[in-house]
Order: C-alpha cells, then sequence, then structure tokens
C-alpha cells in the first residue's frame, strides 16, 4: 500500500462520518494487516497510520518485534485460541473478539502487571452464523458483568462480522442490532463498537462505529 491508498480510504471514511452527521476523524481506522510484511506496516506508519489488527499470534509477534521502535497501537482480532492467551495478553493492547469468560479469566491472570489492562471487546454474533464466533445478544449482559470483575481486563464494548450483504439496509440493520445491544448494558464507560470493513463501512459508520477494521481496500486482494 502507498500513501495514495490510505489517502483514499480516510476520504471514504471522512465521507461516511459526514453523510452519517458526526465529527471528521470521530471513528478510527483499523488496518486489518494480516499477511502484510514489517515493512508494508513501516510504510503505511510513516504515511500516518498507526492502528494495526492482527488475525494470527504466530505471524504478528515477529513483525510487532521488527517494528518495536514505532509507537504503533496493536489489536488482536482473530479467533483466540486458549494456548495462545498468553502471548495476546502479554504483547497486544486491544482484544476484539472475546466470546468466553475462561479465555477472559486466562487474560486477566497472564496480563503483565507493569502494563495496562488489556482493552477487550466482546464478540457478538448477530447474524446467528453456526461457523463465527461470538455470543449470542441475549447473552452479553451477563459475558459483560463477569469481565468487569477482572483486573487484568478493561470492558470498552463489542465487536461484530455480520454476514456479508450488498444491501446496505440490510447491512445497517446488522450494525444496528450491535449498537442496541450496547445501548441496553446502560454502562456509559462502555465506548466501543467495532464493525464495518471495506465492504460495509459506510453502513457502520452510519450505525455509530468507533473502530472500522479495513483491510482489503488499504492493502488490495490477499493472494
Amino acid at each position: 500500500m502507498n500513501a495514495t491508498g490510505l489517502a483514499a480510504v480516510l476520504a471514504r471514511l471522512h465521507a461516511a462520518e459526514a453523510a452519517a452527521g458526526r465529527r471528521r476523524g470521530e471513528v478510527t481506522l483499523l488496518a486489518a494487516s494480516k499477511q502484510q510484511s514489517a515493512a508494508t506496516i513501516r510504510a503505511t506508519a510513516a504515511d500516518g497510520q498507526r492502528v494495526y489488527g492482527e488475525n494470527y499470534v504466530q505471524e504478528a509477534l515477529p513483525k510487532m518485534a521488527a517494528l518495536a521502535d514505532l509507537d504503533l497501537s496493536w489489536h488482536f482480532i482473530g479467533r483466540l485460541q486458549r494456548n495462545k492467551t498468553r502471548d495476546v495478553a502479554m504483547h497486544f493492547d486491544w482484544l476484539h473478539t472475546l466470546d468466553r469468560i475462561d479465555l477472559a479469566r486466562r487474560l486477566s491472570a497472564q496480563r503483565p502487571p507493569d502494563r495496562p489492562p488489556l482493552q477487550v471487546l466482546i464478540e457478538v454474533n448477530v447474524s446467528d452464523e453456526a461457523t463465527k464466533g461470538g455470543v449470542a445478544c441475549a447473552e452479553v449482559a451477563a459475558l459483560a458483568a463477569e469481565i468487569r470483575g477482572l483486573p487484568g481486563l478493561c470492558l470498552r464494548g463489542l465487536m461484530c462480522l455480520p454476514a456479508p450483504d450488498p444491501d446496505p439496509r440490510r447491512q445497517r440493520a446488522a450494525f444496528a442490532t450491535l449498537r442496541a445491544t450496547l445501548v441496553a448494558l446502560g454502562d456509559p464507560a462502555l465506548d466501543t463498537l467495532s464493525m464495518g470493513t471495506s465492504a460495509d463501512l459506510e453502513a457502520a459508520v452510519a450505525e455509530g462505529a468507533t473502530i472500522v477494521r479495513v483491510g482489503t481496500a488499504l492493502f488490495g486482494e490477499r493472494t
């Protein structure tokens, strides 16, 4: 990716913010950097991008080490496996895909005491897809209550990855479900909705996204 690619995505994001009546820069662009090299990430960082999301711990850690001289924020956005909780707790700033209390307890216990709490989002399966992770909307409140008691974690909000749909109205309906689930929790400290990708970020921004996870539109199709 070059500066032109980043500029195009930011222009699209800012246009979506304006169309939704939201403040410019209100939505954080997370660069989904799976399969991108450390050199590519370094180039995007030079163009001003600071927030990156990785799907696989074993791929992310070497890149994070190679880029340790940069002030970057690292988010884990993949399916979390039990045997990877220690690495996520030790090295990442955010986790977007928490959906089990046993994983939450492990992450809390494994978070280094000299680091701030790991910022976490509950993944919600808004499309009820059997092949995807995430909890049902009805289960979010109970999980949130348990996570709040864990000292190594800071619950910030919710995340979803709805089933692909080309219809903007149905896209918005899925994101509206996540927003309503967050509102129903009644906790003003929960300020984050991670939703929207290259394919549907406009609908997500219209429904209140605070983080959009964009890979293809930034880096091109993965091979």
